[in-house]
């Protein structure tokens, strides 16, 4: 059984009065991770949002009623907690209303769960968000050289734990992935008014990963206008799909102020919404596919740990560029990713040294890779 990085994190805070809420893509293991916690525990009423009957269930919730159906349950965890409406409302109550009672709810949509549950449960909860398995995991459950020999396989079929556990099954368990879970939540949304836009959109933006996008290019390739493109970026992002980096800049006249680059949470996803699952030694993209790696691995690490350092990349007008700025506590950190070892002896831009004098400057390679990720 894989340990994930958040359990004791989220083991602390039980018992305690704060609502626990636990946001990741569908599939990541949110469920897994919370029975593996509390399955031996028989004071915990489990509720799922998607279920009609619970939706209608909390729409007439009342302290009285909650009371009632908890009984001398003392753990109320709802998975999927984005489905019912104005769940940020019910969470309130029951955290407010029902002494002794505490909540963990579990949603596959931030853009949904966060808006309902923010202003609803200011100062009354924890928010974790979940990843699908990471480096650190399964090193952990295995061993850095096991762990370290798999990385060009992790960089293809990914670290979704479905794919993980069922090895030679990867193609099958990511065909199901995308196809029934990936568009599950966003497609539901009533602001996307074209899906089939939407799936040319991701693989769009998969052909992409490590370059800067444009959402008027996007757009025109696609159809769609900016505005849309950026609104449904946005959505992908919350619903963990992508992420984005922005560029960093301190002001200086020839950096790039509003760049973005987008990459997938999820290499085996990015890859299979493509149709390409070739294996590394075959393909022309293994560059851009190691960027991704670390870049996610780094960020799960960082979630992790609590570390909020904020995370770029740099690039002036010039074409002068860094795969990756940290800015921690005023300390800048830039990194280049090189797969190929023997490209690896590139050197941090003059003209970055020049700006950040006080800058550290790294190569991450496949030899070196524990640096950054563990």
């Amino acid at each position: 059984m894989i340990t994930r990085q958040i359990e004791n994190n989220i083991q602390s805070l039980l018992g305690g009065n704060k609502a626990i809420i636990i946001m990741g893509a569908r599939q990541v293991g949110k469920s897994t991770l919370l029975k593996q916690m509390l399955g031996n525990r028989q004071d915990v009423l489990w509720m799922n949002g998607d279920e009609p009957d619970i939706q209608n269930l909390f729409k007439d919730m009342t302290s009285t009623r909650i009371k009632a159906i908890m009984g001398s349950n003392k753990l109320l965890v709802v998975d999927e907690a984005q489905r019912i409406p104005d769940i940020g409302l019910r969470l309130k109550l029951i955290t407010d209303q029902v002494p002794g009672v505490q909540v963990i709810a579990t949603g596959s949509s931030s853009f949904e769960l966060a808006n309902k549950v923010n202003e609803s449960l200011t100062g009354r909860k924890r928010e974790f968000q979940m990843y699908p398995l990471s480096f650190g995991e399964m090193v952990a459950h295995t061993t850095f050289l096991d762990e370290s020999r798999m990385i060009p396989h992790r960089m293809v079929y990914g670290y979704y734990p479905e794919v993980v556990t069922n090895p030679g099954d990867e193609r099958e368990t990511l065909k199901e992935l995308t196809d029934s879970y990936l568009y599950k939540d966003i497609l539901n949304l009533e602001s996307i008014k074209k899906p089939d836009k939407l799936t040319r959109l991701i693989k769009a933006l998969a052909l992409q990963i490590g370059s800067q996008v444009s959402y008027n290019e996007v757009g025109n390739l696609i159809g769609l206008d900016s505005k849309t493109v950026e609104k449904y970026i946005d959505i992908l992002e919350k619903s963990f799909i992508i992420f984005r980096l922005g560029s960093y800049s301190r002001n200086l006249r020839n950096e790039l102020k509003s760049s973005k680059k987008i990459y997938f949470w999820d290499l085996g996803i990015r890859n299979a919404v493509i149709g390409n699952l070739s294996q590394v030694e075959n393909r022309t993209d293994v560059g851009e596919l190691w960027e991704n790696f670390v870049i996610a691995e780094r960020l799960k690490k960082n979630a992790y740990s609590r570390n909020f350092a904020q995370s770029y990349f740099w690039r002036t007008r010039q074409q002068h560029e860094i795969d990756y700025i940290e800015e921690e506590n005023g300390h800048l950190c830039s990194l280049e990713f090189k797969w190929n070892e023997r490209k690896a002896n590139v050197k941090c831009p003059e003209s970055f040294n020049r700006a950040y004098p006080d800058a550290t400057f790294k190569v991450i390679t496949p030899k070196n890779i524990e640096e950054f990720i563990m």
